[in-house]
């Protein structure tokens, strides 16, 4: 079914037949134009009209000249052409139709003049019958039904008019013949009037289906004129026709301009030699020329075709579409076709395409390229029962330096980083960047078994070598995780999962190592999903205690404050330890509702022991990172009612490394409320003077790799120990040796000049009740070890 004007409806037609006739709204398609279709022709037919009333006037007056009174004659010829000039009078008003909507009260009016003429034509049925004969009524019957066929005929488009005729006309003779009691007469009349009607609705169907067609004509022969008008007026496009043996022939001056010549230059010449060029001597053509010059000689139509042209020395792109010309008798005369140049469009084709498969900033292959060569390689390997390996690689550390020397030396890095990538690659294998510092390798054939660990251990290695990079000497390591196809997937999407499965075990053991895809870490991967959801639900469960560990006087052995220790007894999961849920609160971000609530509780817990004994809480990076965080310090101080100077804030030396200056700001915060700070892990991480100088801590924390190496006589722990003790002393802050489980560690520790000790010979962690019962009556706890 095809569309036409949206103001007409469609073909076929599904009008109904009052629809047709115009007595109602079509269901699709506008009535006024409907109509202006039906009466844009109608004052053309006013003449014709004329001659064959006259003609039937004449034959009338022939019947009843003898037997009627020649006055009533008179009167009805009167009569008759008062209603003709009339109806004339309405069609002429209808002659613009086309132009404009008709009315319906234009409508209306023209089947008022019509059912007059019929009146005047059925009255000599009661006028001028009872004067006449037998014979005489048959005849005037037979030349009223001659009338309505002329009717139907010649107006097929108005139907109204030979139904308002043969309407009047047939109720008058039915009237007539019934009052005379001629019923055979009556209904022979009624089954031709209503053959006619039928016939007239019939017609005028027909007539509005090709009217309608005519209409889509018109209108696609217009958009097709428009067109043609907008290619001719379009400096980029161009005409050009050759002859039977492949020569210009009648082309377009554009055409001659496309190929920087005169239009007098290229009439006869090869249509191939002009746009090959120089390769026209060599007969080195693009695959595309030659492409062109076989549809030519096969005769063939070509649509859009590409084509690599070579004008005035310069490679060009040239969408060309042709068709071959034939005579009458079928005879080939040649080809006629358009062109246009597209190599800017191409150009950016290319640019497209090139974006969508490649890092802009690396130059690798993106993630797109990647998958893409990964489902070849997957296909390859299940031809020819083959392996093939895909290793997904992390830069180690890449955070620390994009954050700290901005995003400029970070993207530096990221380059040079491909470029080595880059360079250990052979035939096999395809390199590429997923994104952020993420890359990955397809290893086509991984079927020498060695060949996945070596070059995992070749990048590894290559990674990990020095970077000169905007005069900063750059460290970065690499983890790399591997899987095997289709040994650990059989789909691109389950390989690429597991390699990363595999790179997630690496960087959880340390980085800068290599390891495969195990079942196993499907395992592990369903426990952290599911230790996650359930973690989402452990504030609202109450799940989460808190527990403290004494912190006692090196010297006296007295409690000084409590450390908070954060515990989770899961519904679905029993226990969970810390070194568990803590790395999942941290990556989620679920460390913040989980540390307000911490810090919540362990001021609320602090209120219930001596004036004299603080509470310290550790504190996320991610929670400094909050712009409410010191708000939120207040507001746990205001509403437990805990002095500021009995929290302490415990952090770790690698948040500055991280985030430096917001972290800073933060913590300069917290202490001008009273709270007091503490260097957690002093040693372990990227330990720098710097932080130590601007902030004001209260207590550098000794890490309990640093006291069990000076309790078997480290030297480096036993000087690390000393260095820091010193420090702490002239920049006025206290030192905490963690960690410390017997009596001999603890009088080394005093020794060394630690100003306070927390482990387990002083003190498990413990539930608050205990913590409080420590108060009752012990105010040592010397070899107290629950």
């Amino acid at each position: 079914m095809k569309e036409t004007h949206a103001d007409l409806p469609r073909l076929p037609l599904r009008l109904t037949n009052l629809a047709v006739v115009g007595l109602t709204q079509p269901q699709e398609g506008s009535w006024a134009r409907l109509r202006a279709l039906q009466y844009a022709r109608l004052e053309a037919m006013s003449a014709s009209r004329f001659l064959a009333h006259a003609i039937a006037l004449f034959l009338t007056l022939s019947i009843f000249f003898e037997t009627v009174p020649h006055y009533l004659l008179a009167g009805w010829v009167l009569a008759l052409v008062a209603s003709l000039w009339h109806a004339s009078h309405v069609d002429n008003a209808l002659c613009d139709v086309d132009r404009r909507a008709m009315t319906r009260g234009e409508y209306f009016r023209h089947m008022a003049a019509v059912a007059l003429v019929a009146a005047v034509w059925a009255a000599p049925y009661f006028l001028f019958m009872p004067y006449a004969q037998e014979i005489d009524h048959i005849a005037f019957w037979a030349l009223t039904a001659m009338l309505i066929t002329g009717t139907a005929l010649a107006f097929a488009s108005t139907p109204v008019t030979t139904l308002v005729l043969a309407l009047v006309t047939g109720a008058a003779a039915i009237t007539m013949f019934a009052q005379e009691g001629r019923y055979g007469y009556a209904a022979l009349v009624a089954s031709f009037c209503g053959l006619a009607m039928g016939g007239a609705v019939r017609n005028a169907r027909t007539y509005l289906a090709s009217r309608i067609a005519e209409a889509d004509v018109a209108e696609q022969s217009e958009v097709v004129s428009l067109l043609l008008r907008e290619f001719e007026e379009n400096e980029a496009d161009w005409l050009w026709q050759i002859d039977t043996a492949r020569k210009i022939r009648s082309a377009s001056p554009r055409f001659a301009f496309a190929l920087g010549m005169d239009l007098e230059e290229i009439n006869g010449k090869s249509f191939i030699q002009l746009v090959a060029g120089s390769a026209w001597e060599t007969g080195q053509f693009p695959p595309s020329l030659h492409d062109l010059a076989e549809r030519l000689k096969r005769r063939e139509n070509f649509s859009n075709l590409l084509v690599q042209v070579l004008i005035a020395g310069q490679k060009r792109w040239w969408e060309l579409s042709g068709t071959p010309m034939l005579d009458e008798n079928g005879t080939f005369l040649g080809f006629r076709g358009v062109g246009s140049d597209v190599t800017e469009r191409r150009e950016s084709d290319e640019k497209i395409a090139y974006l969508a498969r490649y890092d802009t900033l690396t130059g690798l292959p993106n993630r797109l390229m990647l998958t893409e060569a990964l489902g070849e390689a997957m296909r390859y390997a299940a031809q020819w029962r083959t392996r093939c390996a895909f290793l997904m690689i992390d830069l180690d550390r890449f955070k620390e330096v994009n954050d700290s020397l901005g995003h400029l030396v970070g993207d530096e890095l990221l380059a040079r980083v491909a470029s080595r990538l880059k360079g250990l690659m052979s035939e096999n294998e395809l390199c590429g960047r997923l994104g952020g510092d993420e890359f990955a390798v397809v290893i086509r054939d991984a079927s020498d078994r060695g060949r996945v660990d070596k070059v995992a251990q070749s990048i590894i290695q290559q990674l990990s070598l020095p970077y000169e990079v905007e005069h900063h000497t750059l460290y970065v390591g690499a983890s790399v995780g591997s899987a095997i196809g289709p040994r650990d997937g059989e789909a691109v999407e389950t390989l690429m999962r597991n390699a990363d499965l595999a790179l997630y075990q690496a960087k959880d053991e340390g980085g800068s190592i290599h390891c495969t895809y195990q079942p196993a870490l499907h395992a592990h991967a369903e426990e952290r999903r599911q230790l996650e959801l359930s973690l989402r639900r452990a504030l609202d469960r109450n799940e989460l205690k808190l527990n403290f560990q004494p912190v006692v006087d090196a010297h006296s052995e007295t409690v000084v404050s409590f450390e908070a220790l954060l515990r989770w007894e899961s519904k679905e999961h029993g226990f969970v330890s810390p070194a568990k849920f803590i790395p999942i609160a941290e990556d989620t971000l679920l460390i913040v509702p989980i540390g307000d609530w911490v810090l919540r509780e362990a001021c609320k817990e602090a209120l219930n022991w001596p004036s004299h004994v603080r509470v310290a809480v550790n504190v996320s990076g991610k929670q400094l990172l909050d712009p409410q965080f010191a708000a939120k310090v207040t507001n746990a101080l205001a509403s437990t009612g805990l002095p500021a100077h009995r929290l302490e804030i415990e952090v770790t030396e690698s948040i500055f490394v991280r985030d430096g200056p917001t972290a800073r700001a933060t913590l300069e915060q917290i202490m001008d409320l009273g709270c007091s700070v503490a260097l957690d892990d002093f040693g372990t991480g990227y330990s720098s003077l710097g932080y130590l100088r601007t902030l004001r801590f209260s207590t550098i924390k000794i890490d309990r790799s640093f006291v069990q190496g000076a309790a078997v006589g480290s030297i480096e722990s036993l000087a690390i120990i000393r260095a820091v003790v010193a420090m702490a002393e002239s920049l006025d802050m206290s030192t905490t040796a963690e960690g410390v489980e017997t009596g001999e560690e603890a009088a080394l520790i005093r020794d060394l000049g630690c100003n306070k000790i927390q482990g387990y010979y002083f003190g498990r962690p413990m539930t608050a009740e205990d913590a409080l019962g420590l108060f009752g009556s012990r105010p040592k706890l010397q070899g107290a070890v629950a």
